[in-house]
């Protein structure tokens, strides 16, 4: 425990009873988890095998289990799970399967396919605001841990009775297909937790001690299946921030940080109030914006690190002069400083604010990495041959069938497959086995009973292969077995597109690499657990990213644009009096920055053909009057500015002109 604080040692110390951990921005949370896993394991007070560390993305996972590898050695570590709430959710249902009605191999349904449900449980005709509306309606309920039934009982209004008649519906239909969707890896585990004293007293025997990182983000499922593992005697260590809670858009409840005490007298809190990352002015800043938010916890950061530079505030004319004067900016601190251009984060409310810095860096030359595009998970090759390893995993899989039977083409339309649909439904079958029944087949058109067919046999190869081949070789061989590369090459206009797809098939084949003992199954629902975000990282590159996507990441410099009334505080809130969370929004920007931040707002706006005038946002009144560095404030500060890029500007001309 060389090197931790007095705080963070006690937080690694203390292992008798219930800890909550009230970690601030930069202030080491990661490594004191790491520590606690060590010494728990060291002391013989758990072996590794009994405890479990929670984190929300895989990404953190992934780096935390790195970080124990290297502290923990030889074999010490052995058996310790470390992995998102989702991840031990499944493992609970795949190992209790049966207690709640499921067969061995059940699938995942990701939101298309669910949506895909949704939409064909509702009125024919209904638009896409309604379905998603009602998916949003029925994810709400599976977040609070409601079945259909508890749903129904406390539905208060005729559209949530609405909503829970379709949860009842849609849970029926996920049930024939032998699938849970993304919510039930969470709610399941809860149900059948509060339920079975037996398999409730079982976990808490698998599972000894439990740390639980950003608790601040935990929905009330999640809180619920903390506590059922937990018990009554409390044995974990919560980690979290109430100052950010920022995901309340996704059912997160800060408030279970206050419940944590309520449900367990005993608990103690320790607070990590030393930031590691960023200077004292930037700290002094965040303090005190945040102290606007009622707290249960006060505490306030500060830092060994210098003061730094005053936090700059530009006013701008409109949003493509305050992208120019960013990417300007940017550049001109880059050469000033010999930084990499990853170095810089420009951070946002909204995605559609990266367009005019988008076109602004790309005028400057500068590279930059969008976060928040089209997901790897999310392409249509990628998504396909999912279908595929999916069918071959479950055959009670329709959701699977009809995308794999229409991927690639077989002369299948929608008149035969709703055809098959009936026919499988009087013989009680799911599409996948229907399709294999001649006497079935034999009812349709015959060129389309012949694909069926061929398509159930090469669906039937490929289950064969999967009890001898290594999983990333079975993906491999449905690539081509299925037909979806000759499908791509069909597709694309030349032979670049072709293998630039073909690498997105390859990267999924080398996704299951080193999995070689896990069935089809297993590794499809490993797979539905992937983060969208755990693929594609940036490189040497200037980061564009939202708000919400910049929490627990940092950069030397940070921008902050778009700092206006009705974006940030976003207008929905301003109407609804809902500022605490936008505060933290802003609050979780500003302690991204190491060195120095950038808060930048726009005087006015073009939005349906008129031109508006913005206000700055009410939080820069918030903000400490000496920490700022406003535009015309200061006339010295600004003149030395302007000669110093001026006289950079020159340099870079003549470094072109001579070379």
């Amino acid at each position: 425990m060389h090197g931790l604080n007095p705080p963070q040692r006690q937080a690694v110390l203390h292992v008798d009873g219930p800890l909550l951990v009230l970690a601030g921005a930069g202030s080491g949370k990661t490594r004191v988890i790491v520590e606690k896993i060590a010494h728990l394991v060291a002391s013989g007070r758990m072996p590794a095998r009994r405890i479990a560390a929670i984190t929300f993305t895989n990404k953190s996972a992934r780096e935390m289990r790195e970080r124990v590898a290297r502290r923990l050695k030889g074999d010490a570590g052995e058996g310790l799970t470390i992995c998102t709430f989702h991840a031990l959710g499944l493992k609970l249902l795949q190992i209790e399967h049966a207690r709640l009605g499921l067969k061995r191999g059940f699938s995942i349904f990701d939101a298309e396919d669910s949506a895909a449900q949704i939409k064909d449980l509702l009125p024919p005709g209904s638009k896409p605001d309604a379905i998603e509306a009602a998916k949003a309606l029925v994810a709400r309920a599976k977040n609070a841990g409601l079945s259909p039934q508890q749903a129904a009982d406390v539905a208060a209004s005729v559209r949530e009775r609405e909503a829970a008649a379709l949860y009842a519906r849609y849970q029926q239909r996920l049930a024939t297909f032998n699938a849970v969707d993304f919510d039930d890896l969470i709610r399941l585990p809860v149900q059948l937790l509060e339920s079975d004293p037996d398999c409730v007293a079982a976990w808490r025997e698998r599972i000894g001690y439990l740390l639980v990182d950003e608790c601040q983000d935990t929905n009330d499922a999640q809180y619920r299946l903390l506590k059922a593992l937990a018990g009554p005697r409390g044995d974990f260590t919560c980690v979290g921030d109430d100052d950010q809670s920022i995901y309340a858009w996704r059912g997160a409840n800060p408030e279970n940080l206050l419940q944590l005490g309520q449900d367990y007298p005993a608990l103690r809190v320790i607070k990590l109030e030393q930031n590691y990352r960023c200077s004292n002015r930037v700290l002094r800043a965040a303090n005190a914006l945040i102290a606007n938010n009622p707290h249960a916890h006060p505490k306030t950061l500060w830092s060994g690190n210098a003061d730094g530079e005053r936090i700059r505030v530009w006013e701008c004319k409109d949003v493509a002069h305050e992208a120019e004067k960013v990417a300007a900016e940017i550049q001109f601190q880059a050469q000033k400083h010999a930084a990499p251009w990853s170095d810089f984060c420009v951070l946002f409310r909204g995605n559609h604010q990266s367009r005019a810095l988008e076109k602004a860096l790309q005028l400057l030359r500068v590279p930059y990495h969008l976060s928040g595009g089209t997901a790897f998970l999310d392409r249509g090759e990628v998504k396909d041959a999912m279908a595929w390893l999916r069918l071959v995993a479950n055959p009670d899989d329709d959701a699977a069938f009809l995308r794999a039977v229409a991927s690639p083409s077989r002369g299948v339309g929608g008149t035969t497959l709703a055809k098959l649909a009936e026919l499988a439904q009087h013989a009680h079958l799911p599409l996948a086995r229907a399709a294999e029944s001649i006497a079935l087949l034999k009812q349709l058109p015959a060129r389309a009973g012949n694909a069926l067919q061929e398509f159930a046999g090469i669906v039937r190869g490929l289950r064969a292969d999967a009890a001898k081949l290594a999983p990333t070789d079975l993906v491999r061989k449905l690539n081509e077995r299925s037909g979806l590369l000759a499908m791509l090459r069909a597709q694309c206009k030349d032979e670049a597109q072709f293998q630039a797809r073909r690498r997105n098939l390859d990267e999924l084949a080398d996704w299951f690499d080193g999995g070689r003992n896990a069935g089809p199954g297993d590794l499809a629902a490993a797979l539905a657990l992937l983060s969208h975000a755990d693929k594609g990282e940036a490189g040497n590159q200037v980061r564009l990213m939202s708000l919400h996507a910049a929490k627990g990441l940092e950069f030397r410099y940070v921008f902050i644009v778009g700092v206006e009334d009705g974006n940030l505080p976003h207008e929905a809130s301003l109407e609804e009096g809902r500022l605490d969370e936008e505060r933290r929004l802003l609050y979780v920007g500003i302690t991204r920055a190491k060195e120095a931040l950038w808060l930048s707002h726009a005087r006015e706006a073009q939005r349906w053909g008129e031109r508006l005038r913005l206000a700055p946002s009410r939080f820069l009144d918030e903000l400490p009057a000496a920490e700022l560095q406003r535009d015309g404030a200061d006339p010295v500060a600004d003149a030395q500015r302007k000669a110093e890029r001026a006289s950079a500007g020159f340099a870079a001309i003549r470094e072109l002109l001579g070379s």
